[in-house]
């Protein structure tokens, strides 16, 4: 016989969506179940955002003090204890998963069921001998990397986001098939490590992004020694005698061949959604993961979904937004419907890249917008602290509303949390000339991009000819 648990919503998924969900539902009252098969957090706690730019931190901390000559400071010495590196990246996951435990989440009276399970019925769950029976429930499994057909990937130890934070070794040479935030990211914190990098792309490094600010991006990855192949297709991968990996390829219609040591596949994340069974609780789902409405209901109504299983945003910060919807609509029955006009999103090389709203490429379709930049070299506090390889450029329609903005220099990702709201709440660059920006910072950066936009009628023939007949009024 099996047990029957009765609640108001089940969560399976114990990611960045699900505790968010957990949490805020437990607290306002209702019974909550979660289910998660793996570790609590997800995989960005685990394998993800957190592992990564807490390496980034350490492989930027050690380029920076090698590189710092610029201001008459000569380091000597210098080294890499790689495993030293790695202890710091797994007690950073440790801090955080604290907060993130089965036991903080029993403490809010959540019900953890650690286990892997299958839907039998729209309303029914089973996790091993234990049928959890919810009013509504919510699927926040996330992803997992996606690894591409090529002949000859399984004989050799290829890594993935979910295996590389567990090196015991600096690699020699990685070789990285993927040039999407991951892999861009991962591929120069290990060349500022001291490992040798290539990088191979099928399309254009950071397909999704600026092509313009890409660019930035590029050159300081060369400019960091690290080899930059796009436009490529992967024909094969083989075993080397010697313990290293081939990897060949087509570039330019001529074959050609990469050996290193360490493989990393960073081509991509697929939905989770195989061993639900889905299709027992009538729920829709595609290769590209669950379909959702605006309110994030599955095609069974009484079943939501949110985060990476639905596909289109891979973020955490959008897994949390869709908890806070899937909450709304869940507990307080109120019609709450996702708005994706706003959303950012930052890749943390170095220099880092941000967005949010329209790109360039949308504008240029339209004459009716407008595309405004300043250079990083503008600006005092980048002077000072000579990171001066960036810039900022802004995208808005004749009556200066912000409809997009990408940012590519140091703490883009800082800089870009205005602009998010400023494109949220519908308003116009004068909300950034008004205002006044602390000197000297970056964050002057937006004031003065958003004066760029004013200029031609500020500085107009028609302007200067008001000017002068004001001043003739003594």
């Amino acid at each position: 016989m099996s047990d029957i648990i009765q609640c108001d919503l089940a969560i399976i998924g114990g990611g960045a969506g699900g505790l968010s969900l957990a949490s805020g539902c437990s607290q306002l009252g209702l019974s909550v179940v979660l289910v998660e098969s793996g570790k609590m957090g997800g995989d960005c706690l685990n394998t993800g955002c957190v592992p990564s730019k807490s390496l980034l931190a350490a492989a930027k901390s050690f380029y920076h003090m090698k590189h710092a000559a610029q201001f008459g400071i000569h380091a000597q010495g210098l080294s890499v204890d790689f495993p030293q590196v790695m202890n710091h990246v797994h007690q950073v996951i440790d801090n955080i998963a604290k907060h993130d435990s089965v036991e903080r989440f029993e403490s809010l009276g959540v019900h953890v069921i650690q286990a892997s399970g299958q839907f039998l019925a729209p309303d029914r769950f089973q996790v091993g001998n234990q049928i959890i029976r919810a009013k509504r429930f919510a699927i926040a499994t996330g992803s997992s990397p996606f690894i591409p057909p090529i002949p000859g990937i399984d004989s050799v130890p290829y890594l993935t986001n979910e295996r590389i934070f567990d090196l015991k070794e600096l690699p020699d040479h990685l070789i990285v098939i993927g040039g999407g935030p991951i892999g861009c990211e991962l591929a120069q914190a290990f060349t500022m490590l001291g490992s040798k990098v290539t990088i191979l792309e099928g399309l254009n490094i950071l397909p999704k992004d600026d092509v313009d600010c890409v660019a930035v991006i590029r050159r300081a990855l060369e400019h960091m020694n690290i080899t930059i192949y796009e436009q490529i297709k992967v024909q094969q991968i083989k075993p080397h005698s010697d313990s290293s990996i081939t990897v060949a390829i087509e570039h330019q219609e001529k074959p050609l061949t990469i050996t290193g040591s360490h493989l990393l596949i960073a081509t991509g994340r697929r939905a989770n959604v195989d061993g639900l069974d889905l299709e027992k609780a009538g729920i829709h789902y595609t290769p590209k993961g669950i379909s959702v409405n605006h309110y994030l209901q599955t095609s069974n109504k009484k079943i939501y979904a949110i985060g990476d299983v639905t596909g289109p945003y891979q973020f955490t910060h959008m897994a949390g937004y869709q908890a806070g919807i899937a909450l709304r609509n869940i507990v307080f029955k109120w019609p709450a419907k996702v708005n994706y006009q706003s959303v950012p999103w930052v890749t943390y090389t170095e220099p880092e890249l941000a967005h949010v709203g329209l790109l360039a490429t949308d504008a240029q379709k339209r004459p009716d917008l407008q595309i405004t930049e300043l250079p990083f070299v503008d600006n005092d506090r980048a002077q000072t602290e000579r990171t001066l390889n960036g810039k900022i450029k802004i995208i808005t329609n004749q009556k200066a509303h912000i409809l997009g903005v990408t940012i590519v220099g140091p703490q883009a990702g800082e800089l870009i949390l205005p602009w998010v709201m400023a494109i949220r709440e519908q308003k116009t660059l004068r909300s950034f000339t008004d205002v006044i920006a602390p000197y000297p910072t970056l964050s002057e950066l937006s004031k003065r991009v958003a004066g760029e936009f004013y200029k031609p009628k500020l500085f107009s023939d028609k302007t200067l000819w008001l000017v002068r007949w004001l001043q003739k009024l003594g």
